[in-house]
Parts: structure tokens; C-alpha cells; sequence
């Protein structure tokens, strides 16, 4: 028996003593920091929604989408974010409809004509952008007071440079159901009608009103429109515009709401619009 247990496999155990519950990793410090950013994020955002105007949200937008194309033309800026014209004949088209004309065959004179109609509108729209930028401040100081600027934003369109001047809850730009200004709306139009002397673009009045409840019997909304856009127009006037560069006044009554709410006071709107000229 003595002979027996001596053949039999020594066995060694070892034991691995870790002090201070061992190791797990360091994948949760990168899962932990993702959130934090995301939460810091977040609240930045809206800390954004509730300190700027919606023309500021607009313009913190147009910059983080500097690429979409708006027209045909260029940007006229330089660098990464110039806003490089997609239908150049020059540059290799990225996105969009690419080139205007196919360069094969294409006759010296036509391209020029195409090249001189281009530079034009590039003109057209620098000139709609420097308006902009004036009324609205994006380059600088604003020409008109900061509870002025609440009313107004703007967008730049195949018709031309679009300021839409509307209603707050708490401020409205017409005294009740009238065509009487308020002091804001006097403002703004006095300080419109000085810079559209810098160009020569056509302007047109456009009245939009809020829908009404159905029940009620006198509605007057497309008089009322109407009356409004007339009132900017002599507004314009009297500030120094050319009353033979307003080509068109019209009232829409309640029929193209801005937001989808119709009966909101967002809808009670005047669009004055700087026509193009090259179209």
C-alpha cells in the first residue's frame, strides 16, 4: 500500500490573491464620457432655443449647412465655406443637376451669354445678401433695435430677398383688427425703405392674416389684408422709397398660414419681397 501511494501525481494548487476586487476594464469611462458630452450637448441646445430669436436659430442652422445649394450661383466667398457654384462649367460637379450646358459643341457665343447671365445673377443675389445682412445683422451690429428684430425674418428665394414681418403673442404689429401700425412696424418699415435705396430691385407688398373662427360674421380678412399691405406700401413711401419701384400689392387673406396652426398670430404677417431683376 506504502509502494502504491508514492506513484500517485502530486497536484500543486496555485492561489492568485487580488487585492481591491480586481480589474474590469476601462470600457465604461468611454460609455460614461459619450454621455456627458451628449448631456452637455443637450442642454446647450436648448439653452440656444431659449436665448435666441428665430432669426439667430435660422442663421446658426444656415451655418452648419453651408453646402445646400439655394440657386444657381455662387456664394461669392472664398475658402472651404465660399459656397463654390455646384454648376460651375469649371469644376467637377459634386451634387445637384450638375453643369447648366454641355461644353461639347457649344457654340463661343452662347457660352458667353450664359457666362455674362450667370455673373449677373451672382450680382443680384450678392446684392439681396448685403440688404440681408444689413437689416438683420448677421455680419455685425443690426440697424434696428433688438425688440424690433424679433418680428422680422428673412430668406432668400428664386423671386429674390423675402422679409417677413409678423405678429409675437405679446406684440403685434397692427393696432387689434386695423391697419393702424404700431410703433414697431413703423420702425421697421422706416429703416427698409432707407436701405432699399442702396439697390434697385422692384419691391412687392404681400398681406397675410390669421384665420378667424367660421362662426364669426364679419370677417373682413381679405380687405384687412389688403389694407395692411397698402399701409406698409405708404409706409415705404413716405420713408423714401420710389413708389414706381412697388410693382405688385396684394392681400391673401388667411390662405397661406405660415405655421399649421392657421388661427396662430404667427400668421399675421406682411412679406415685402426685393424683386430680382435678372429674371
Amino acid at each position: 500500500m506504502s509502494a502504491g501511494s508514492n506513484n500517485a501525481p502530486t497536484i500543486i494548487k496555485r492561489k492568485k490573491v487580488i487585492a481591491g476586487g480586481g480589474h474590469h476594464g476601462g470600457a465604461w469611462k468611454v460609455a460614461y464620457a459619450d454621455f456627458v458630452t451628449a448631456m452637455m450637448a443637450f442642454f446647450m441646445l436648448m439653452w440656444l432655443l431659449n436665448a435666441t430669436t428665430e432669426q439667430q436659430r435660422k442663421g446658426i442652422a444656415d451655418y452648419f449647412s453651408p453646402t445646400i445649394p439655394i440657386n444657381r450661383v455662387s456664394g461669392g466667398g472664398s475658402g472651404a465655406f465660399g459656397g463654390d457654384n455646384i454648376f460651375t462649367e469649371e469644376t467637377l460637379a459634386q451634387s445637384g443637376t450638375g453643369i447648366s450646358q454641355p461644353t461639347i459643341g457649344m457654340n463661343p457665343v452662347q457660352s458667353e451669354s450664359d457666362a455674362q447671365a450667370e455673373a449677373a445673377a451672382a450680382a443680384q443675389v450678392a446684392a439681396l445678401r448685403d440688404i440681408e445682412d444689413l437689416l438683420i445683422g448677421q455680419g455685425g451690429e443690426s440697424m434696428l433695435s433688438d425688440q424690433a428684430l424679433r418680428h422680422i425674418i428673412t430668406r432668400l428665394t428664386d423671386e429674390g430677398l423675402v422679409i417677413e414681418i409678423y405678429d409675437l403673442p405679446d406684440v403685434t404689429l397692427f393696432v387689434g383688427d386695423t391697419a393702424v401700425p404700431n410703433p414697431v412696424t413703423a420702425e421697421i418699415a422706416a429703416i427698409m425703405a432707407r436701405l432699399f435705396e442702396v439697390v434697385r430691385n422692384d419691391v412687392a407688398i404681400k398681406g397675410h392674416l390669421s384665420a378667424k373662427s367660421p362662426l364669426q360674421v364679419d370677417n373682413p380678412i381679405w380687405e384687412l389684408s389688403t389694407e395692411r399691405a397698402a399701409q406698409m406700401r405708404r409706409m415705404l413711401q413716405s420713408g423714401g422709397l420710389d413708389p414706381m419701384r412697388i410693382v405688385r400689392q396684394t392681400g391673401a387673406g388667411d390662405r397661406a398660414p405660415a405655421v399649421r396652426d392657421a388661427t396662430a398670430p404667427r400668421n399675421n404677417r406682411i412679406e415685402v419681397i426685393l424683386l430680382r431683376s435678372d429674371l
